[in-house]
């Protein structure tokens, strides 16, 4: 506390201190003229303090800190403990270092806190000094404003998080109604989240391609890596519908076709156990273009999870172990995204209703090239560019409005 004393409320307490040792005889006998009465100083209060953030909210914030700090505080008790075991000790540790960022905002903002109290009471008490009044007016102004910040920052950090948020993802996007024109859009689709990769400096690996006649993506997947990578694209999932003159039409007719896309977090082997007795190896031959050693040997790999029934299969390497540890990859997180959809069924259940469930089967985006034109039908945003969304140079305009929406529904989760 007395850093943050000294760092920005340290002048008008520094001088209050100064002028403490009064006389008795001058206290007792001033002039006449010297008695005068306190201008009426006016004392924020807490609420006034928090504009930005509504009372309920900040109660409810009150509560969570609480119960943070007197978790924070039995932790440490656990790991000071001399007959804690390796595994208590292990996972106290754990829990407490997640919360260590969380109890650093706590404390400066308790800390911001008592000295607004220290600054409100020379306010309202040292109103022999105009001066001093003055100069901690001013100071309690700029500190109230950091509280805000604090105040915000905190209530950020204590919003319901998605923990895969900061994993890397795996992106699948297979061509659905609309045959040959389907696939070239599922081209497209591809390349536009492959290009949006790149502009946020994550790494992009291609999983497989399966081409069809007219060298669109029947089906096509691929890793992205990097901070945050998840997060932000996991609303992308559903399907994506578009409308458009296909190359091959020729009477110049537009066509309704569809792609679906699915974002996955990305699973590690400890994450997701695999038991060899559950799975169901198979390999065969590869088809498509690719090269002789591609289509001449049992180079391709389909990998049955027995207990779910889910499948992968990946021919894209020329060799089999390749293939298949590209697959145990793609397997991995798909089992992991069950799991984690059962787990987190209440609060998918909240953001269905509000800004769709991300279910591949949920239609989400319409684009329409005629008329140049995207719309996201679960937050109602057209944007009328489509090359630049395609570019990936305007995706952010749908992404950032999803976020938002998420954030908002994180805000109605705390308040209830």
């Amino acid at each position: 506390m007395q850093h943050h004393l000294r760092r920005c409320g340290g002048g008008a307490l520094a001088a209050l201190r100064r002028l403490s040792p009064i006389s008795s005889a001058a206290s007792a006998s001033p002039p006449a003229t010297w008695r005068r009465p306190c201008p009426p100083w006016r004392v924020y209060s807490t609420a006034e303090m928090s504009q930005q953030l509504p009372a309920n909210l900040v109660g409810i914030m009150e509560q969570r800190m609480k119960l943070i700090e007197q978790r924070s505080a039995y932790l440490q008790q656990q790991i000071n403990q001399p007959a804690a075991s390796p595994e208590e000790y292990s996972r106290a540790n754990k829990e407490l270092r997640k919360l260590e960022s969380t109890m650093e905002l706590i404390k400066e903002l308790r800390s911001k806190q008592e000295e607004i109290e220290g600054l409100k009471s020379l306010v309202t008490n040292a109103c022999e000094e105009k001066d001093m009044r003055e100069m901690a007016a001013e100071e309690l102004l700029e500190a109230v404003e950091v509280e805000k910040q604090l105040q915000h920052e905190l209530f950020r950090s204590l919003l319901p998080k998605d923990e895969a948020d900061e994993r890397d993802c795996i992106l699948e996007v297979r061509a659905g109604t609309g045959g040959e024109e389907a696939s070239l859009f599922a081209m497209d689709v591809f390349r536009m989240y492959e290009k949006y990769a790149q502009k946020n400096g994550w790494k992009f690996d291609v999983i497989d391609i399966m081409e069809s006649a007219v060298k669109g993506y029947k089906e096509a997947s691929g890793t992205i890596s990097g901070p945050g990578a998840f997060g932000k694209l996991k609303f992308e999932s559903g399907i994506h519908r578009v409308q458009r003159v296909p190359v091959t039409e020729k009477s110049g007719r537009v066509h309704t076709s569809a792609v679906s896309v699915a974002v996955l977090p990305q699973a590690d082997e400890v994450d997701v156990q695999l038991r060899n007795e559950d799975l169901r190896i198979d390999t065969y031959r590869s088809g498509g273009a690719g090269g002789q050693s591609v289509n001449t040997t049992d180079s391709a790999v389909r990998i049955t999870h027995v207990p779910t029934g889910t499948v992968v299969a990946i021919q894209d390497e020329r060799s089999q172990h390749m293939n298949k540890a590209k697959a145990l990859k793609v397997l991995r997180a798909r089992l992991y995204e069950i799991e984690r959809q059962r787990l987190h069924m209440d609060r998918s259940k909240l953001r269905s209703e509000q800004i769709g469930s991300g279910d591949r089967s949920e239609r989400i985006r319409t684009y329409n090239f005629p008329q140049g034109r995207v719309t996201d039908h679960r937050v109602g945003i057209t944007h009328h560019s489509i090359a630049d969304v395609m570019e990936e140079e305007n995706l952010d305009v749908f992404i950032d409005a999803l976020l938002l929406q998420e954030e908002m529904d994180a805000i109605a989760s705390f308040a209830a």
